[in-house]
């Protein structure tokens, strides 16, 4: 006699939501991987790779949209350990081209770029594709762009300009492109085997997941949220071969669940995991703490915490759980992803092939947050 459902336990009760999704078809395919304090207790997969693709595994590679910004952040937060730059730096400290010298940019700090406060929420440079995996195109970009607002003045998503004034500011401090700074002080380090900013050369475009942009339910507002495209044109966008492989430290990464609950249980767990020390411990502290919090974003319309290269919880528009506590934090990707640590108590990360209405997302995110917490909280 095979076990009742109705008896699972809370591990099983959890997959059972996470299994509930796939069979409503909120996406294909999926993963799941949870940490309690410094220990993995959930790494799943289900579900298939595309409309007609093979079963996802727990090692499938997925684009991962906007939780590429931590992974680069995190560069900068490895950077100042070593004392090699500053959160209140000016950008023009370590990157003189970047004031034109009429509009106020030499005021902008490292601090304003990774709390989404610089005043570039959008530089024209998102229109233009074709160009993202040219870096000095981007750099140009980012040195031509205009203010929006005084920085500092508040907070506005900066959906792919983030990226890249934090990659050019890794690759101008360090002498190293951010994609390759990532690999050496973040990802091996942690062993985050199948993680990359970009499509490295190396890797088949056929490895990483199609992505799938469902159509939205009828909904009683549009958010705009982040890049300003419907659910099928970013999955069509982001498909593209030659856009995976561009550096875009803001939208490229490519990995998995499995590697993403790693790197925030590291963090929830002071910097430190399995005895590899990534970030001190006051730097991570500093690091997952609010800088800004606005009732209205700029980019975004609804209330946001920031960090310094995170979002914050504690708003009921972020996707860290239905009243997620305020002390969460972590990131989410366009649609479809969300990872996030907990300081000393548990890590998660979600990851899906499906793209959705931003409030569907949030609601299926949401649910999945709750569930863990009901286990592990």
């Amino acid at each position: 006699m095979s076990p009742s459902p109705f008896d699972a336990s809370g591990l099983e009760r959890v997959r059972q939501l996470f299994d509930a999704h796939l069979d409503a078809g909120l996406h294909h395919g999926a993963q799941l991987a949870v940490y309690d304090g410094t220990t993995p207790v959930l790494d799943v997969a289900g579900g298939v790779i595309g409309p007609e693709g093979r079963e996802t595994t727990t090692a499938q590679k997925h684009l991962l949209f906007s939780c590429t910004k931590p992974y680069a952040g995190a560069c900068l937060h490895h950077l100042r350990d070593r004392g090699l730059v500053d959160y209140d730096d000016r950008v023009v400290d370590h990157w003189p081209a970047f004031d034109r010298g009429d509009d106020g940019k030499a005021a902008v700090t490292v601090r304003h770029v990774l709390s989404h406060q610089a005043g570039l929420p959008t530089t024209g440079f998102e229109e233009r594709p074709e160009e993202w995996g040219d870096w000095d195109r981007a750099v140009e970009a980012m040195e031509d762009a205009d203010l929006v607002f005084a920085p500092g003045e508040t907070a506005a998503y900066h959906s792919l300009s983030y990226g890249f004034l934090v990659g050019e500011l890794v690759r101008r401090v360090s002498g190293t492109p951010v994609d390759e700074y990532a690999r050496e002080h973040v990802f091996e380090p942690l062993g985050m085997d199948d993680t990359s900013i970009g499509l490295p050369d190396d890797v088949s475009g056929d490895e990483v997941a199609t992505l799938v942009g469902f159509e939205p339910y009828d909904s009683c507002r549009e958010s705009g949220a982040g890049l300003d495209t419907g659910t099928k044109d970013a999955a069509a966008l982001f498909d593209q071969e030659s856009v995976q492989r561009a550096v875009v430290p803001a939208a490229t990464g490519i990995g998995t669940a499995r590697d993403m609950a790693r790197f925030y249980a590291c963090l929830a767990n002071g910097g430190e995991l399995d005895g590899v020390r990534v970030l001190e411990e006051e730097t991570v502290a500093e690091a997952t703490t609010c800088q800004a919090e606005v009732e209205h974003d700029g980019t975004m319309g609804v209330p946001r915490r920031y960090a310094l290269g995170f979002e914050c919880g504690g708003t009921a528009w972020d996707k860290y759980g239905s009243l997620s506590p305020r002390t969460v934090f972590g990131h989410g990707g366009l649609g479809s992803i969300v990872g996030w640590g907990q300081s000393g108590e548990l890590a998660m990360a979600y990851v899906t092939n499906g793209i959705r209405h931003e409030y569907e997302h949030g609601a299926r995110v949401n649910a999945m947050a709750d569930a863990v917490r009901t286990v592990f909280g």
